[in-house]
C-alpha cells in the first residue's frame, strides 16, 4: 500500500484550493461558480455509512435556511461515488449537492486526506464498511471531517478540522463569520 503524503492544511486566511467535482447526477459543479453567487460552505464528510456525516449533513440541512438567508450557499465533499452521494441524498433529504471527489484530489488540496493505518482497515473491513467500493478507489483513505466557511475572494474566513470524526461543530458557529463577510461586501 502506498503512503499518501499530506499538504499542510489549510487555514483561515489561506486561499482555498479552486475545484471542480460532479454532482450526484454527474454535472460538473466549480467552486468558482459557487463564489460567484457568494460566500460558500464547505463540509468535507467521510460518507453515506459514516453516521456522525450524517447527523451533520442534516444539522447543515437544518441550517440551510439561516445560511441561505445570508448569501451563502452549502456543499459537502466526500470521496464516495455519486450513487452513494444519492444515497446520501436521499436519506438526509438535502437540498445542498453532495460533490464527489473520488480520488480524494480535493481534500488533498485542502490538507485533510489520510491513508487509514492497517488496523482500521481491518475493523472496516469487519464492519462491512468496503471503503474501496464506496469510494471507487482502491486506496483506504479518507477525508479528516471538516468545515470551511470560504469568501468570495476565495480566502477561507472559518476553517474546523478535528481528527475525531465524533465531533462537529454546530452549524450555528457559521453564522456570525457569514454576518461578518456580508458586512465586508456591503462596506
Amino acid at each position: 500500500m502506498h503512503r499518501v503524503r499530506r499538504a499542510a492544511q489549510k487555514r483561515r486566511g489561506d486561499l482555498a484550493p479552486p475545484f471542480t467535482l460532479d454532482d450526484p447526477e454527474g454535472h460538473p459543479v466549480t467552486s468558482a461558480a459557487l463564489l460567484s453567487r457568494g460566500p460558500l460552505v464547505v463540509t468535507f464528510y467521510r460518507g453515506v455509512w459514516c453516521p456522525y456525516c450524517n447527523m451533520e449533513l442534516s444539522a447543515l440541512q437544518s441550517a440551510l435556511p439561516e445560511i441561505s438567508a445570508r448569501g451563502a450557499s452549502v456543499v459537502a465533499i466526500s470521496p464516495q461515488t455519486q450513487p452513494n452521494s444519492r444515497k446520501s441524498t436521499r436519506q438526509n433529504q438535502l437540498t445542498f449537492p453532495i460533490l464527489s471527489d473520488v480520488k480524494g484530489e480535493v481534500s488533498a488540496g485542502f490538507g485533510l486526506r489520510f491513508e487509514l493505518p492497517d488496523y482500521l482497515v481491518e475493523l472496516y473491513k469487519s464492519l462491512k464498511n468496503d471503503l474501496p467500493a464506496f469510494n471507487g478507489d482502491p486506496s483506504w483513505t479518507l477525508p479528516m471531517p471538516a468545515r470551511y466557511v470560504i469568501g468570495t475572494d476565495g480566502v477561507i474566513a472559518y476553517a474546523e478540522v478535528n481528527p475525531d470524526y465524533t465531533k462537529r461543530p454546530d452549524p450555528s458557529e457559521l453564522l456570525p463569520v457569514l454576518d461578518k463577510l456580508a458586512g465586508q461586501a456591503a462596506a
